[in-house]
């Protein structure tokens, strides 16, 4: 009997493979809410065994998988057969959540989501390849080499892989032969590499395999030359099965290794998308079994974390102020270390990505020169500036969002990193050198002191004929004091910085209010309100 779906999860698992199942066991035993959506479509179906998966190996795929299910059901986790079609986030009036429509018209509700379907194996157009994969035609060393020790051994061309294969395969039996099929002839040093390993090359289209006896014989080429071989590796384009991400603006690229496409992640499995995480192959294509299992259950810890994190909060809210139900929102006395920390490590503060839009707007034409990024935050608007030419001093109070915005830079090289100084510090108390900077840049920032105290000190930070940009939240904000906006004494006007720059020696280029329309914490496009400063200390 099928089990029936309740209204609600903490945890939506779409994907019933290893990654999947090992997440959602993780999660149950960490007395989680969640149930695995299976589609019952597993990648390694057609393989005898799953191999190099310690204390298990040799295991049929379906009895691995029905272990794992009765393992996560024996926790209180549900397992149900079913495919996605769509995913949409939505407000449940008090957190983000997802909304996951199955294609047989049910709905299940989740606080968050682990994507783990995996992905399609697409082979070579070749009469015959696809009846044997998984039997005489493979892919992966790891999973099937030892099965084919010794024995003739071919490999398609067909990919930036190919060399590699061969060489690997190389390994395990001395009789291997390269087919480069529809690739150009190899030279070079990997041409030199095969001979060294005494792996042949053929060159010539490859129009068939051949089977007698129910056993792949060898291949047959374009023009009708037969190579024998006992088995033949090919390395598939992998395209993850993403499509019913979609709608939240999350599609499958280009995997770096050139095999296919994937859904890019932060280590752990965090995805672009707030409360959305991904895992096994889905995200990483060369994951065998038991790198997909345990990539489940990191993601798995770092989704209960996240959720740890949120019913914390709440329940501190509520503690301090019963009358809002936990809908409360943090004051400024209340923005010190300990709350940036917590935000950070929970992820709650972004994730880092692109620049703020005021800044983008209001400096993408200024000169490049020295900036202050004050309360630089995973240092998206540092890393901007230094791509830009700018040499950055990027503050921030929480060691963690600096530690992330440093590794972020690092990734985009030296030229990037080595523009940018980071220091932890707390604005509170923090006094920048003055008349140090040709920009001085602000953004949200939740002083946990007065507000016009920092403003101040930040102007006087400016170089002569620098400019001052403060971008904030405006009071008319719809969100301004809401469960999940920011606190009314965190809101000013643009006019109100202003009123606190000297006219004798600052000219003030911009004090308005903004719009934006953005997808908010709960996917629903919404407006924001910004205040934005932007002015010029004269010469």
């Amino acid at each position: 009997m099928t089990e029936q779906l309740k209204d609600g999860y903490d945890v939506v698992v779409v994907g019933g493979g290893a990654a999947g199942l090992s997440g959602a066991l993780m999660l149950a035993r960490s007395r989680r809410s969640v149930v695995v959506i299976d589609a019952g479509a597993p990648r390694n179906a057609p393989a005898a065994g799953v191999h190099g998966l310690l204390a298990r190996d040799g295991i049929p795929p379906a009895g691995l998988l029905k272990r794992g299910r009765e393992e996560v059901r024996a926790y209180g986790g549900q397992v149900v057969p079913g495919e996605v079609g769509a995913v949409t986030r939505e407000d449940d009036g008090e957190a983000a959540g997802f909304a996951v429509a199955l294609t047989d018209g049910r709905t299940v509700r989740a606080r968050r989501l682990l994507v783990t379907t995996g992905l399609v194996d697409e082979l070579p157009d070749i009469p015959g390849l696809r009846d044997r994969w998984g039997r005489d035609v493979l892919h992966c060393p790891y999973c099937h080499g030892w099965e084919v020790r010794d024995q003739a051994v071919g490999v398609l061309a067909g990919g930036p892989m190919a060399v590699h294969q061969a060489l690997l395969f190389r390994q395990l039996t001395d009789d291997v032969t390269l087919f480069s099929h529809t690739m150009p002839p190899l030279a070079g040093e990997e041409a030199e590499q095969l001979a060294a390993r005494g792996v042949r090359v053929v060159d010539g289209e490859v129009a068939s395999v051949e089977i007698v006896d129910d056993r792949l014989a060898g291949v047959r080429l374009s023009d009708g030359t037969l190579v024998g071989c006992a088995a033949l590796a090919v390395q598939p384009t992998m395209t993850a099965r993403a499509g019913f991400l979609a709608g939240l603006g999350l599609r499958p690229v280009d995997h770096p290794s050139g095999v296919g496409a994937h859904l890019p992640a932060e280590p752990g499995g965090r995805t672009e998308v707030p409360g959305l995480w991904v895992a096994g192959n889905v995200t990483n294509p060369m994951a065998q079994v038991g790198a997909a299992a345990a990539a489940g259950a990191d993601a798995a810890a770092q989704i209960n974390g996240d959720l740890v994190t949120e019913d914390t909060r709440a329940a501190v809210a509520a503690r301090r102020n019963p009358a809002n139900h936990g809908e409360g929102s943090a004051g400024p006395e209340e923005f010190g270390k300990e709350y940036w920390e917590e935000r950070h490590r929970g992820h709650l503060a972004g994730h880092g990505g692109g620049p703020n839009t005021q800044l983008v707007a209001e400096a993408a034409d200024l000169t490049p020169g020295t900036a202050l990024d004050a309360g630089c935050g995973r240092g998206a608007d540092a890393v901007w500036l230094a791509s830009r030419g700018w040499r950055v001093t990027a503050v921030d109070i929480s060691g963690t969002a600096l530690r992330h915005a440093r590794e972020h830079a690092e990734t985009l090289g030296p030229e990037v990193a080595s523009r940018i100084d980071w220091v932890e510090a707390d604005l509170a108390e923090w006094t920048p050198p003055e008349n140090r900077f040709d920009l001085v840049s602000t953004h949200y920032v939740h002083p946990a002191t007065s507000r016009a105290a920092l403003f101040a000190r930040l102007a006087a930070a400016v170089a002569p004929g620098g400019t001052l940009l403060v971008v904030g939240h405006h009071p008319s904000d719809p969100h301004a004091g809401g469960a999940h906006g920011p606190a009314p004494e965190t809101c000013f006007t643009a006019e109100e910085v202003a009123a606190g720059l000297d006219p004798g020696r600052w000219d003030v280029a911009v004090a308005e209010a903004r719009t934006r329309s953005v997808l908010g914490p709960h996917g629903h496009e919404t407006t924001l309100h910004d205040a934005v400063l932007r002015s010029r200390k004269r010469p």
